[in-house]
């Protein structure tokens, strides 16, 4: 074989080149597949409805350790089947956000500051004022002496992001306390 200057400068860059690659870690032997040995973590999975609009639009939410880690689409939902807007795809941030406000405020009449409550006071105060309002607006019969047993004072607005079984249940709840104001807010 003659040895020219193309055929030596071709073999020194093979071998330094198979050298480099042999440094940095290349094998050519058959490689291992890792897959069956990583189990990925997952958490707690549910499904959940977007809370923006009348749509209804089905998510999956993904909870791990007392945190959502992940939002998405719910594909087998009737509604969006999966796909989302920009407000729905949105969901995750809602609730990983520092500026979100996770505390009760509340602001007494006339006064400029307002103060913070517990959960618990929160709804106490608004159970009282509900029965106040329930008991102060009461009318047992009207004006022709026909029993209605109905309160006119209250008033009950369903949201978007209950299903059909929440809403019967809001419905029959607010019938108990004998509202007959209620509306909800697909029919707006």
């Amino acid at each position: 074989m003659e040895l020219t200057r193309r055929t030596f400068l071709g073999a020194t860059g093979a071998t330094g080149t198979g050298a480099l690659l042999g440094f940095l870690g290349l094998n050519l032997r058959p490689s291992e597949a890792f897959a069956a040995q990583a189990k990925p973590q997952r958490g707690t999975i549910s499904t959940t409805i977007c809370p923006y609009c009348g749509v209804g639009c089905g998510g999956i939410v993904e909870v791990r350790d007392g945190t959502i880690v992940n939002m998405e689409g719910d594909p087998d939902h009737p509604i969006n089947e999966g796909a989302l807007c920009s407000k729905g795809a949105s969901l995750y941030q809602l609730h990983h956000n520092e500026r979100r406000n996770q505390i009760v405020r509340h602001r007494k009449p006339g006064a400029r500051e307002w103060e913070e409550l517990s959960w618990d006071q929160a709804i106490k105060m608004i159970a009282e004022r509900v029965k106040k309002t329930r008991e102060e607006t009461w009318v047992g019969t009207d004006a022709s002496g026909q029993v209605v047993n109905r309160v006119d004072g209250v008033a009950c607005l369903g949201g978007a992001s209950l299903d059909t079984e929440e809403c019967y249940l809001l419905a029959k709840a607010m019938r108990a306390m004998g509202l007959v104001w209620i509306e909800h807010q697909a029919r707006i």
